[in-house]
């Protein structure tokens, strides 16, 4: 829906384009530029009439159109994606301190668990559920060995079996996350006895 060179302009599209109803967010593309998506749309006709109604009525000034496949998210299984993980890891770590807020998608406001794995996911270009359960649901299940950079372990941190936490994998055994009210974004390990108990698996969806 737009691109920019600033971050402040990219969100206020996004808060626009949220005011018409619409799931939109911003991302940092791979040219630098902050660009808004919105929507999942079943084909290019039903994506071009809304862009064309949103230009129409001047929320937006241009648009452009992505075809999924476009998406790391979407790529074949073998793809050589090591550069979007450490760019993720990278993008996680600039968050480190921001403190937790329950619901919170920010660092201006704070971040709760999935928001964090979600908003880190999207400023790479992925596209991520909003609740931690469905993320878990979303992705392609690998144990703990198998996990490599960039993917999101899970945790039932509020009863047996049910997922109700998320972190982004470093490396090396330890995640990033938002753990709970009162703290900030943090790196913890997975050997912790607290997380080590609790661990439910990880998911990647590179």
């Amino acid at each position: 829906m737009g691109a920019f060179s600033r971050i402040d302009y990219a969100v206020r599209l996004e808060e626009k384009l949220k005011n018409q109803g619409l799931d939109a967010f911003y991302f940092l593309h791979d040219d630098g530029l902050y660009k808004v998506r919105s929507g999942n749309f079943r084909n290019y006709e039903d994506a071009r009439a809304m862009a064309l109604n949103l230009r129409d009525r001047k929320v937006i000034e241009e648009f452009f159109i992505v075809s999924p496949q476009d998406y790391a998210v979407s790529r074949a299984p073998g793809t050589d994606c090591n550069d979007l993980r450490e760019e993720i890891v990278r993008t996680a770590n600039r968050f480190i301190g921001v403190p937790y807020q329950w619901g919170g998608e920010s660092a201006e406001e704070g971040f709760d668990c999935s928001g964090l794995t979600m908003v880190v996911y999207r400023l790479n270009g992925l596209d991520l559920p909003r609740v931690s359960y469905h993320q878990f649901d979303s992705g392609r299940p690998v144990s703990g060995r198998e996990l490599r950079k960039g993917d999101l372990v899970f945790f039932a941190t509020r009863g047996p079996k049910r997922v109700s936490h998320v972190g982004i994998y470093l490396g090396g055994g330890r995640f990033i996350h938002a753990p709970r009210r009162g703290q900030n974004v943090k790196v913890s390990t997975l050997s912790s006895g607290y997380y080590a108990s609790r661990f439910m698996g990880g998911r990647t969806y590179l």
